[in-house]
C-alpha cells in the first residue's frame, strides 16, 4: 500500500504561512480545533509545526506581549518546541508508521519539500482496526 491513500490533501487542511501573526495563529488552531498546525513558507515549502504549546511558551516569555498585540508577533518568530518530520509523498510505509507512532499527524511532501498534505495518526489506526477486525 502506498503512503498516498492514507493523504488528508492540502486543500482539506488547515496550515499556516510563514508571514502569518500570532493571532491568526490562534484563530486558526481555534476554528479547526487542531493542538498543532503545519507551517509552510511563500513557497509552499513545510518548514515545521506550530503548536499551542508554542503559542503560550511566547506569550509568557514575551514580556508586553497580550491579546492586544498578538497581530504584531509573525509565526516566523516564534520558537517551535517540536519538530514533526515529514515524509515524502514516494516514502515506504515504514517509514511513515515510524513517524506516525510519535507524531499526531505527519507533514506529506514532494521532492522539493513542498507540502502536500498530511497523514493523520487517527486515520491510520482506523484502517489498521478495520483490516484487523474483517
Amino acid at each position: 500500500m502506498e503512503i498516498k491513500s492514507f493523504l488528508l490533501p492540502k486543500e482539506k487542511v488547515s496550515y499556516l504561512t510563514t508571514s502569518a501573526s500570532m493571532k491568526d495563529a490562534m484563530d486558526r488552531l481555534e476554528a479547526c480545533q487542531y493542538t498543532a498546525i503545519p507551517v509552510i513558507d511563500e513557497e509552499g515549502k513545510y518548514i515545521g509545526t506550530l503548536s499551542e504549546g508554542d503559542l503560550l511558551w511566547k506569550l509568557k516569555r514575551t514580556p508586553g506581549l497580550g491579546f492586544d498585540n498578538m497581530n504584531e508577533v509573525l509565526v516566523s518568530d516564534i520558537q517551535k518546541r517540536i519538530y514533526n518530520e515529514c515524509v515524502a509523498v514516494d516514502a515506504h510505509m515504514e517509514d511513515m508508521l515510524t513517524l506516525a507512532a510519535d507524531q499526531n499527524f505527519v507533514p506529506v511532501v514532494d521532492g522539493d519539500r513542498v507540502f502536500l498534505g498530511i497523514i493523520r495518526r487517527r486515520d491510520i489506526i482506523e484502517y489498521y482496526t478495520r483490516n484487523i477486525t474483517d
